[in-house]
């Protein structure tokens, strides 16, 4: 069978992340949004190269995870890479004339002159998301729409959603040092970052499934702020937050979703990480909602017993894993 290579770019701004798949000769073939699960070919004759493109994509970057972990494990040196945006460098990808994905769910994908074409649906892998993406991408975007802004707000210490998105990012990466740490001592623990749910740009920060439950994460940055929690109430500083409501949300729609993804129901709880703070006050304890200090989460969560059996953890990972999952 003969084969032909498209160049298979990666965009991400402002929210989007979508690949655009081109032929060597720059002829559009179509793009793929990440979010969604949505492909839109050029035209029906071009979906199958999308397809392939798409689903040779995704093995590239659970190997290059592969990769990466195996070398971070060789040599225990935390990875030297800055948090920010990675560049978006195109890739050749050897398409087969007749694609055969491996792993897909049945699913409609538009395309010019059609309201829908039924299609073999690629799922996106979501081991290889790195902590803090979405949160640093909004950064970018915040950053380049107004750069004097940023600049003179970051000069004056003046509070911007570019800060707070950034602040957020740095929050969810040392939150997932901490994770990483949970993964060394017990490899049953399971993580995933920055899940993309739905089709409004929401995300849920961390997903942790292991044989102690599973649970949604809120990584929540303030830098030496006092918090205070009672039941429902978060206070930061003195102002109330709607943290516990957020999460409680959060929690039922994964234990919504994962329960479809599986088959079988799934309990998620919410689990609302403090990054930074000066002080943490529990008063009384949310219910379905935990709220730990990122120094104490690792071992917060080594010291759950082993709730779910071997085979029951790694349905629901591999629920967890599949982009389409948060994509009903």
């Amino acid at each position: 069978m003969s084969e032909q290579c498209v160049v298979v770019n990666r965009w991400r701004r402002y929210g989007k992340d979508r690949l655009y798949v081109t032929q060597p000769d720059e002829t559009k073939v179509g793009w793929w949004d990440l979010t969604t699960g949505q492909g839109y070919p050029e035209s029906s004759a071009d979906l199958p190269a999308l397809l392939a493109a798409v689903e040779q994509w995704n093995t590239e970057q659970v190997a290059d995870a592969d990769d990466l972990d195996t070398s971070a494990a060789a040599t225990d040196v935390p990875d030297p890479t800055p948090p920010g945006v990675l560049a978006d460098l195109p890739t050749a990808v050897p398409v087969p004339d007749f694609p055969a994905p491996a792993e897909t769910t049945t699913a409609l994908v538009a395309a010019p002159g059609n309201d829908a074409v039924p299609s073999a649906r690629p799922w996106i892998d979501l081991t290889t998301n790195r902590a803090g993406t979405e949160a640093r991408e909004q950064a970018l975007a915040a950053r380049e729409a107004a750069p004097v802004k940023t600049f003179l707000a970051r000069a004056l210490g003046v509070h911007t959603d570019e800060r707070a998105w950034r602040i957020g990012a740095d929050g969810e990466e040392k939150v997932a040092t901490q994770l990483a740490k949970v993964a060394k001592k017990d490899p049953r623990w399971r993580f995933l970052h920055a899940i993309p749910v739905g089709d409004r740009g929401s995300d849920i920060d961390h997903v942790i499934v292991g044989p102690g439950g599973v649970f949604t994460v809120n990584a929540k940055h303030h830098p030496k702020a006092k918090i205070w929690v009672g039941g429902n109430t978060f206070m930061v500083d003195g102002h109330k937050q709607p943290y516990i409501r957020n999460s409680r949300y959060e929690a039922t729609r994964a234990a919504k979703l994962l329960s479809a993804a599986c088959g079988f129901p799934v309990h998620v709880e919410g689990l609302i990480v403090t990054v930074n703070a000066g002080d943490v006050t529990i008063k009384s304890a949310p219910v379905g909602v935990h709220v730990v200090p990122r120094m104490q989460v690792a071992r917060w969560l080594l010291r759950h017993g082993d709730i779910l059996a071997d085979d029951t953890l790694e349905a629901i990972h591999d629920a967890a894993r599949r982009s389409i999952t948060w994509q009903p």
